[in-house]
């Protein structure tokens, strides 16, 4: 077991690190933390306790993870945050347990989650998503695979975001947003699908046709959501894609954005 730990960093008995672990000045690591092999730990990051790391995470300076949730409700129950291998966080982000037993903070494989972004509560980050520089998620949120939230944009508690989403930057999301699309601005409206993004990800033309109906039937069509779902069900190729929009939209606690 090989490893490059600063003389300043401070490790917790109880914290496990695996092989060919970096550490950087002044960083604290916590009890019953898990850092796992070929992580890179920059200078002054605290991992607070029972938090995990998979392999090949980088946390760069500054860094906060698995500090006390921002809950009123919290009373110190052992909840966790757990971060995906080979995700990046970078200066001065937050991650923050979960509060109530049962439940934990997850941010997946291959995110990016830039500066001073925050990831409260109980979210729930899926895998390859990018969250940029402020982005703050409040409790309970739903990010899903390879969404991407433009900077000083707000989340909303609770809210989902799917599959496939492009929000842009100095947002501010206040309901649920539709997998595949784009959506921008102060008050969230959609624009279309993520047609780019979709592209570069391999989706094939029949799919993107496909989803680019749901669309419009579902945002162009001055039918309520109701008979939108309905038209949906009746007039269109059940495809995984078409299925997963429908499925999403009927799930919704909160509405979706329109």
């Amino acid at each position: 077991m090989v490893h490059n730990i600063h003389p300043t960093a401070i490790i917790d008995n109880k914290a496990r690190l695996g092989d060919n672990v970096t550490v950087g000045p002044y960083t604290l690591i916590g009890p019953e933390c898990v850092i796992g092999d070929n992580c890179e730990i920059g200078s002054s990051v605290a991992i607070h306790k029972w938090t995990e790391l998979g392999t090949g995470v980088k946390v760069w300076h500054g860094a906060s993870l698995g500090g006390d949730p921002q809950d009123l409700k919290y009373k110190g129950a052992k909840t966790r945050a757990l971060i995906g291998d080979n995700t990046v966080i970078r200066e001065c982000a937050t991650v923050n347990r979960s509060t109530g037993d049962g439940h934990d903070t997850v941010v997946g494989k291959n995110c990016f989650i830039m500066a001073y972004a925050h990831v409260a509560h109980e979210c729930v980050v899926g895998d390859n998503v990018i969250l940029a520089n402020s982005v703050n998620l409040a409790g309970h949120v739903t990010i899903e695979n390879f969404a991407i939230i433009g900077g000083l944009t707000p989340v909303h508690q609770f809210v989902r975001v799917g599959c496939h989403c492009m929000i842009g930057g100095s947002s501010a999301v206040q309901k649920d947003v539709l997998p595949y699309t784009k959506a921008f601005g102060i008050p969230l409206k959609m624009y279309g699908l993520n047609s780019v993004g979709l592209s570069r990800r391999g989706f094939s033309e029949a799919q993107r046709d496909a989803i680019g109906k749901a669309y419009r039937i579902l945002f162009r069509s001055n039918l309520n959501t109701s008979q939108a779902l309905a038209r949906l069900k009746a007039d269109l190729e059940q495809t995984a894609e078409v299925a997963r929009m429908i499925a999403f939209v009927e799930s919704s606690q909160r509405g979706i954005t329109k």
